[in-house]
Order: C-alpha cells, then sequence, then structure tokens
C-alpha cells in the first residue's frame, strides 16, 4: 500500500456507530466511512483489528498519521491496547489514541481550548479543561448514570406512560406511540423487549415518544445543568462557554431551550452554544490539523450516483397529476419489470440450479440485505417452513440491524460492511450453502461484507441489485429497473423486482426438490383453520375421495398432507381422536 504524506485518518468509535474521516495535508476532508459500534470495554482483540483493517482497505492509502477516539477507552493499560493493535496495521504511523469524550472537546473547543462540554446521545456526561486539568461529571453507563441521555429519557417516559396506564386502565398516547415504533401488540410485550433490547435500540426511542414530554425533559435539563455547574465550580471556572453536543441535544430543539436556561440560572452570565462540528472532527484535530475543511455535500470523490438514485423523466410533473393519472403511472413504471426480468432468465436460473444444488447436499439458501432489500429477503424465508415444511434454518433471512430493522430504520446499519463479514461468520455459512445479496443499488457495504466473507467459506454466493454492482466477485442477476417514480424510491419498481425475483428462486427450487405434485403444496404445514382446510381439498383431489374422508386420513396421519395422501395403511388404521 502506497503511502500518502501528509493524510491521516481519524476514528471516533462509539456504543451505537463509528464514524472515520480522512483528511488531506491542507485538512480537507476527502472520504467518510460509517461502521458499526466501537465501544473498546466490549470488543475483542479480534474485533478491534477486524475493524482496523477494514478501515485501511476502505481508503486504500498509507496516512501519515491515525487518531483512534474510542468509548471506554479510559485508563493507559487501554490506551496501550489500542496503540499495539493500531501498529499491527498501520506499522510505523505516528498514532493517537484517546477516547470519545477527547474527540467530542477538540471538535468543539479546537486542540488547546478550555470549557466545558455537555454531551447528550445514547449515553450522556459533562467534560470540563482548564489549564490542562480535565474534570468529568457523569457517564457512568445506562444502569448507573447517564441522566439525560437517550437511554434515560425513554426510561423515564416508559415508566412515567406505564404509571398512567396502570392508574386510568386504558392506553395512553405515549404507550400508543411506542407500540406502534416497535411493532408490538400489547404493554406486556414491551417486558420482553426492554429484556433483550440493547443500549442503543432503547436510546433510538427517545426521538419517537420522549420529543414532547416536558417532565421527563425538564428533570433531564436540571440534571445535566446540575453537572454542568459542579463542573464549573470543580474546575474554578466563573463564566465558562459550554458547548452542547450529541444526537438526542441536536435534534431534540424543547430540550436544548431547556438545558440552556436551567445552565443560565445556574451560572448567569455563560454562553451555552450547540457545538458546530460532529465530534469525529476532534480525531482529526488531535492528530495534528490546526483546522478541518469539510466538502460539499456533492463531493465528486465522496458520492456516486446509481441508477436507482437517477430522476426519472416520465415523472417530473406527478405532483400535479390526478389520482388516476398517478394510478396509470405507477401501473406503467411496474409494467417494465417483467421484461428487466425476461432479459435475466438465464442469470435467475443459474441461481436456481445453485440453490437447488446446495439443498440437496444439505446445504443451506441466505439471504442478505439491508431496508427493503433485507426485509423482502427475511419475508420469503419466514414463508418457506410452513408452505413447505422445511426446517428454520434451510432458508435465512439476514437484515442489516437486526430485527429492530424490520419494522424501523436502523441508522448506518447498511454501511457497516464489517457487521456484514460477522453476519456471515456468526450464521456459520460454508461451503455447502448459497448466499445471495440483495442490494438495489448494487454497493451497500453490508451485503459485500457478507458475500466477500460468504465467499472466502467456500459458499456460492449471488449479487441480486438493479444497479450495475461495483464489484465482479460475486455472480450477478441485475435486473435494470431504471429511475423510479419517486426518485431514489427503491421500494417501489426495484422491490417490486426483487420480490418477484426471490418468489422464483425459492418456489421454483421447491418444486424441483418435489414438494410440489401438480401444483398443489403437498408439503404445506396444516398450523391454523384456513391451511387444514386447504390440506383437505389437496388430499381429496389426490385421492379422488370426499374432503370428510380426507380430514380422517390427515387426523390419522397427524395433519402430514403427503402421507394422507399416498399411504395405503393408513385406511386401514384406527381414528385416534
Amino acid at each position: 500500500m502506497a503511502a500518502d504524506p501528509g493524510t491521516c485518518i481519524g476514528i471516533e468509535g462509539g456504543g451505537t456507530h463509528t464514524v472515520v474521516l480522512s483528511a488531506d495535508a491542507r485538512g480537507r476532508v476527502i472520504k467518510r466511512l460509517e461502521l458499526g459500534p466501537f465501544n473498546l470495554k466490549l470488543a475483542s482483540d479480534a474485533r478491534i483489528l477486524s475493524m482496523l483493517r477494514h478501515i485501511r482497505s476502505a481508503f486504500g492509502f498509507l496516512p501519515s498519521a491515525v487518531s483512534l477516539c474510542l468509548a471506554g477507552c479510559r485508563t493507559a493499560a487501554d490506551r496501550i491496547r489500542v496503540r499495539a493493535l493500531a501498529a499491527r496495521v498501520w506499522p510505523r504511523v505516528h498514532c493517537f489514541v484517546g477516547n470519545d469524550l477527547d474527540s467530542g472537546f477538540a471538535a468543539a473547543f479546537g486542540r488547546a481550548g478550555d470549557g466545558i462540554l455537555v454531551i447528550g446521545g445514547t449515553g450522556s456526561c459533562v467534560y470540563g479543561r482548564r489549564d490542562g486539568r480535565a474534570v468529568k461529571v457523569g457517564g457512568w453507563g445506562h444502569l448507573l448514570g447517564d441522566h439525560g441521555s437517550g437511554y434515560w429519557i425513554t426510561q423515564r417516559t416508559l415508566q412515567a406512560a406505564l404509571r398512567e396506564f396502570d392508574r386510568m386502565g386504558k392506553s395512553n398516547r405515549t404507550l400508543r406511540r411506542t407500540l406502534c415504533a416497535l411493532c408490538l401488540n400489547s404493554p406486556d410485550q414491551l417486558i420482553d423487549w426492554m429484556r433483550h433490547a440493547d443500549k442503543a435500540d432503547v436510546a433510538a426511542l427517545a426521538g419517537e415518544i420522549g420529543a414532547d414530554n416536558h417532565a421527563v425533559l425538564t428533570e433531564a435539563a436540571e440534571q445535566l445543568a446540575d453537572d454542568c455547574a459542579a463542573a464549573a465550580k470543580r474546575l474554578r471556572i466563573v463564566n465558562p462557554i459550554i458547548m452542547l453536543s450529541g444526537g438526542v441535544l441536536a435534534h431534540n430543539r424543547e430540550l436544548r431551550r431547556l438545558l440552556t436556561a436551567k445552565i443560565r440560572q445556574r451560572l448567569p452570565g455563560t454562553r451555552v452554544r450547540q457545538s458546530r462540528h460532529e465530534s469525529v472532527c476532534g480525531a482529526l484535530l488531535l492528530a495534528g490539523y490546526a483546522s478541518i475543511i469539510h466538502p460539499s455535500p456533492f463531493h465528486p470523490h465522496l458520492f456516486a450516483v446509481t441508477l436507482t438514485e437517477l430522476r426519472n423523466p416520465r415523472t417530473m410533473d406527478i405532483g400535479k397529476r390526478s389520482v388516476p393519472q398517478l394510478i396509470d403511472a405507477m401501473l406503467n413504471e411496474e409494467a417494465r419489470v417483467i421484461p428487466a426480468l425476461r432479459s435475466n432468465k438465464r442469470a435467475i436460473e443459474r441461481a436456481i440450479r445453485a440453490i437447488v444444488a446446495a439443498f440437496k447436499r444439505g446445504g443451506r439458501l441466505f439471504y442478505i440485505g439491508a431496508g427493503t432489500s433485507g426485509r423482502l429477503g427475511v419475508i420469503d424465508a419466514s414463508e418457506c417452513p410452513p408452505t413447505f415444511s422445511t426446517s428454520p434454518d434451510m432458508v435465512q433471512g439476514i437484515i442489516a440491524g437486526g430485527v429492530n430493522a424490520l419494522h424501523s430504520a436502523v441508522e448506518a446499519a447498511e454501511d457497516d460492511m464489517v457487521a456484514g463479514t460477522e453476519a456471515a461468520r456468526f450464521r456459520g455459512v460454508g461451503h455447502r450453502d448459497v448466499v445471495v445479496g440483495i442490494t438495489a443499488s448494487g454497493s451497500t457495504p453490508f451485503v459485500l461484507g457478507a458475500l466477500d466473507e460468504a465467499k472466502y467459506r467456500g459458499a456460492k454466493t449471488f449479487l441480486l441489485s438493479s444497479s450495475k454492482p461495483l464489484t465482479t466477485h460475486h455472480s450477478p442477476i441485475t435486473i435494470l429497473t431504471g429511475p423510479e417514480l419517486l426518485t431514489g424510491s427503491t421500494r417501489l419498481k426495484a422491490g417490486t423486482a426483487t420480490k418477484l425475483v426471490l418468489n422464483m428462486l425459492t418456489t421454483i427450487s421447491m418444486i424441483r426438490l418435489g414438494k410440489v405434485v401438480s401444483n398443489l403444496m403437498v408439503d404445506v404445514k396444516p398450523n391454523s383453520e384456513k391451511l387444514r382446510a386447504r390440506a383437505c381439498r389437496i388430499v381429496a383431489t389426490l385421492r379422488g375421495c370426499t374432503e370428510e374422508e380426507a380430514r380422517r386420513r390427515l387426523i390419522r396421519s397427524r395433519w402430514n398432507v403427503k402421507q394422507a395422501a399416498y399411504d395405503p395403511k393408513l385406511s386401514h388404521r384406527r381414528l385416534a381422536c
């Protein structure tokens, strides 16, 4: 890897996600990368090395300096550990190691500034410096502290909502919004969700249910303001500059207003401001830059427009069309999907043959995607056990962000290539399996990371996309459906094409495995009244008997449709119920 003099890579790892920036010799940001959580206390050496090697590969040059500011990096031993691991990835490269408080403070105040930083995100903390002396108030984690954080706001809001529910005996607005956000059906299900949700999942709810809870926001503001006053007293600062940072404080205007007012009550004359720079910029500053220059949002080196992101010339005026005209426009666009699929019949056929061969040798089929693509994969996989009596692990869906991403957006999950790699590894993908990566753009890092790992492990890999893929390492199934009716909304034509391809992959594979007779699902699992009625009709059709006789045979066979239809011994077996 060639060295690039004057360049630097700044890494800030947090409990929710990691942001990486690279800058040139003049401090201009030239590339950005977002990954999953990177808390030093929760990461093994293998995980850290995997993250750092992926970052090195993604940036493709040898920097002059690297700065790592990681959550949980608190002690001298922690810094020695991180520096030793970084040296294995970037040997003989200058490396600054600190924590996320260092980077957040540097972003707000510069490398040598004094003041007090209030961090309100997934967790919370007040951190101050004066003349080289540092003071931290709070930041003990969600179990012992973190008052005013996203986790704390969610917890307090839910406690208040459940108290009101118990006392009034009926649902309230907060409870209804919570159940909707989590796709739950009753308050009782909150117990299991809270037990299994991680800190970031709980904190993410603050924006949904805590944004307008005045009592909870007031309590949060008072707690954080008290911490600011304590930090100022310990540092002996009379009129400190106080900077606000973190996602909760950035996005909740009411909490910012309340906190500013409470701070000024306790510390008259104090200047309270919102930090203008995201904290990862502080990581770059700590590597030696005097300042950081951000690129334009449309910097050509940072963004590439895929086919699915182009504007559709046929729908430029849809805002002015009538409802019947809009229906026709949508149907006209969807009609373009079938021809696009027919032109890729050979690629789909190759995938089906590979899947059938994998099933016959005891292998499995994995779908891997993010957002709509991931949800479609999970849906198709979940339909196989009841439709074809397959085991749950025979066809599996993997979605970036896990189960929460099935019903709500999980920020930055699709950008985490390392998480994709680990998903394939933890699911035990091997040489007998087939993995189908689903990404409308053809470039989703989570999907590509999983496919690369699967290929390394010997699996047969396919990349299903609606744009020309960025990699040629995996067998392509490229369905060029063109620009969407709504620019970039790939749940439309691209989603339709994806659903049709997945239907073909599993349905045709199961037909080839003998799970269908004529056009009847002889391996259906009759687990509901509707399916039991269907099973009776199938057996009656195949045996040429009445549905009453078919039901008796199904009861004798314990509702095994194939056995009920073809086992001659059932005619002589005694009815057990």
